[in-house]
């Protein structure tokens, strides 16, 4: 059959623990929609698309999708999926399109969006988003995929012991005194990059 245009889709929370009452959100989600969420587990892979609307459930993130199940029509898919991006490994890193980048290290996994890298402190002239940039733009980020979930192409970068420690000097110009500190401590080995596509 057609996909159709609407899905009827039942959203509750995975992170409920069992002794905790979460309350069921209903809603019509258009099929694209339910389709982007799909391919944060499946990429761009049309039997195994097609195989979770026949059964009918997907957990993405914290979230589980319940619905009716479906048997969609493999052209149906194909097409739709035609619509998403694609992974494009000749695609360089542009610092100015960067949407957030992650501290990655054994034990430790600081998420950094633009925005709250980019707010600088009283008197500060650069905020300690452009010293990452700047980090970033000096090394060679290597491309690992698109992002379905984020949006965005992915990029991660090699850090060295030196670099991290210099990187977390300059946690000072973070403005969040909680991000700052988490900064300051931190030792990573890596940084993942998520960058937008031109519109």
């Amino acid at each position: 059959m057609a996909l159709p245009e609407t899905i009827r889709v039942k959203i509750s929370s995975e992170a409920a623990e069992f002794i905790s009452i979460t309350p069921v959100v209903v809603r019509q989600m258009p099929a694209r929609e339910l389709i982007e969420a799909m391919l944060g587990v499946t990429g761009k892979d049309a039997a195994r698309v097609r195989e979770i609307f026949r059964r009918g459930s997907l957990v993405e993130g914290a979230s589980r999708f319940r619905w009716d199940a479906i048997e969609a029509d493999p052209a149906a898919i194909e097409s739709m999926l035609a619509t998403f991006p694609d992974p494009d490994p000749a695609r360089p890193f542009a610092p100015r399109l960067c949407l957030r980048a992650v501290l990655k290290g054994p034990n430790t996994r600081i998420d950094i969006p633009r925005q709250a890298g980019s707010e600088r402190r009283l008197f500060r002239k650069r905020s300690f988003w452009d010293v990452l940039m700047e980090f970033a733009e000096g090394g060679t980020p290597r491309y690992l995929g698109y992002s379905y979930r984020d949006r965005a192409d992915h990029y991660t970068l090699p850090v060295e012991p030196a670099e991290s420690v210099r990187l977390c000097a300059s946690a000072g110009t973070i403005r969040y005194s909680g991000l700052e500190a988490q900064v300051r401590r931190a030792r990573f080995d890596s940084i993942e990059l998520y960058v937008e596509r031109p519109r």
